[in-house]
């Protein structure tokens, strides 16, 4: 069945109506959707280079909605369904660390992972079921995906096609080295000063 996704998204890069297809595919993949909108995203950006920006700017859009989706899955189903389950398997005390970790870095945990290739859709459940104020959550989305949609996009419209392998590979490298060095210059900055 994902194969079967897989093949009917490449197809619909092509399409007329690919520019709304690139913002469903965003918004459910931040909610549900187990594919990336990468795979959309870059033969459309390939297929027109000069329209890399706007292609970026729609996947952002729909995955940020989405994530609002994913917020809504988790602030309102946990209780429901979640907590009861981590209470039968005694994970309640994990929970318990992990919202005093989202409480206190919520913000930049979604930044630091969401602009990743790690599923996005478990940032947004988790700062739903952790009750993530949602202006800060919205702001770290729009940050965190723009990030990782604009990095493609630009990526793509500098160096065309050779960089798709690339991308398709490394991305999770190239992501994870650019926030370890991010978030050490930040605290290079706050003890030097």
């Amino acid at each position: 069945m994902i194969e079967r996704l897989y093949n009917w998204m490449m197809g619909m890069a092509g399409h007329a109506r690919a520019p709304q297809a690139l913002f469903c595919i965003a918004f459910v993949e931040s909610s549900v959707f187990p594919i990336p909108p990468d795979v959309m995203l870059i033969p459309m950006v390939l297929a027109q280079r000069s329209r890399a920006w706007v292609y970026a700017s729609i996947a952002t859009a729909g995955s940020v909605v989405g994530g609002v989706a994913g917020y809504a899955i988790g602030y309102y189903l946990f209780a429901v369904i979640g907590e009861p389950i981590l209470n039968f398997y005694g994970y309640g005390e994990k929970y318990a660390q992990m919202q005093v970790l989202f409480d206190t870095w919520g913000p930049w945990i979604l930044i630091a992972k969401g602009w990743t290739p790690f599923p996005y859709k478990v940032l947004t459940i988790a700062a739903g079921v952790f009750k993530m104020s949602l202006g800060p959550f919205i702001l770290a989305s729009i940050v965190a995906r723009a990030m990782r949609f604009y990095l493609v996009a630009g990526l793509l419209y500098w160096f065309g096609t050779p960089i798709r392998d690339f991308i398709e590979k490394r991305l999770t490298l190239v992501t994870t080295a650019f926030v370890v060095l991010l978030l050490g210059g930040f605290v290079a900055i706050r003890y030097a000063f």
